[in-house]
């Protein structure tokens, strides 16, 4: 940037140039636009890049999908009801129940990861996801919450492997263990524990809490085939992301705990669990994909704006 000695020393700075000798204009700049510093004639030089309009209509929409999607809206809609909260209805010991099983799911979640993930053929299976997640919700429809044990760890790897397949689609590389670590950090965004309270503090305050634990555990993963998810690096991660990942599970297992609920509405339970989920990813792996292209700084900056704005219109 041009400081106010270096402005006074060279008050007619000769524009940048591009190919062909052109000078690049730097009219125009505004929101969501890329700085870039080049040097010129030992003078440090600034090249603005703007978002496009496809990328910015991309960052809104992730915006919308991760500050104000709720579960439980989802819940209502996929069973036709309204279920209070779901994880008020459970008692403290059930809780505790879908709590261990969250966290063993997520273990069961981060060996998968580690093993075979990387190694996938890139595909769109959201689809195939979906049925699979449907199947198994039905089994633990028609049991009840003692399937839980048996029916999350499935679940859950079900839609790793979803959300691994958004991953690639918006240019990750996962045979990087940072990417890995990030398609589990999907579990953590989902966890409100009021209708109304949707990632208290933002989607950009849980990943600056995240932050730490994502290159740790990424850090200690590099170059092994299997993770111990007993090691500090990886059972810190695991934690964090397990508490806010058991509060949706306590919704789900609540829903499913509800008389006569069934093993049709089951399905439809957890078709609605895998949906969030992907839909939490795609806003996730949406805005790392802008880090790539435009850098950390200016895509928070536009976020912050685009979440400050709308919270406004609606408040």
């Amino acid at each position: 940037m041009t400081t106010v000695g270096s402005a006074l020393a060279h008050p007619a700075r000769r524009p940048l140039r591009g190919q062909g000798g052109h000078p690049i204009s730097n009219a125009g700049r505004g929101a969501g636009q890329e700085e870039t510093p080049r040097v010129t004639q030992g003078l440090p030089q600034v090249v603005f890049r703007a978002m496009s309009e496809a990328d910015h209509a991309a960052l809104q929409s992730a915006v919308d999908i991760l500050e104000r999607t709720s579960f439980v809206e989802r819940l209502a809609a996929a069973t036709g009801r309204r279920i209070g909260f779901a994880g008020r209805m459970l008692p403290p010991d059930a809780q505790a129940f879908a709590a261990a099983a969250a966290r063993r799911s997520l273990e069961t979640a981060l060996h998968v990861a580690v093993s075979s993930l990387a190694v996938t053929p890139r595909r769109d299976g959201g689809r195939l996801h979906q049925r699979l997640a449907a199947v198994s919700g039905a089994v633990g429809g028609a049991i009840g919450l003692a399937s839980l044990p048996v029916e999350l760890p499935v679940s859950t790897t079900i839609m790793l492997r979803s959300i691994a397949d958004i991953a690639r689609r918006e240019g990750e590389n996962l045979a990087d263990p940072e990417a890995l670590i990030a398609c589990l950090q999907v579990f953590a965004l989902g966890g409100h524990a009021e209708e109304g309270n949707l990632l208290e503090g933002g989607y950009l305050a849980l990943r600056g809490l995240l932050a730490k634990s994502v290159t740790d555990a990424a850090r200690f993963m590099g170059g092994r085939a299997a993770a111990d998810a007993t090691a500090p690096a990886l059972a810190r991660f695991l934690a964090l992301v397990s508490t806010r990942f058991g509060v949706v599970v306590s919704q789900k297992a609540a829903a499913q705990a509800v008389p006569l609920i069934g093993a049709l509405s089951g399905a439809a339970i957890n078709l609605a669990f895998i949906r969030h989920f992907q839909r939490l990813a795609q806003g996730h792996f949406t805005v790392r994909r802008l880090e790539r292209v435009y850098g950390r700084e200016i895509v928070y900056g536009e976020y912050a704006r685009m979440a400050g704005r709308t919270t406004a219109a609606e408040g």
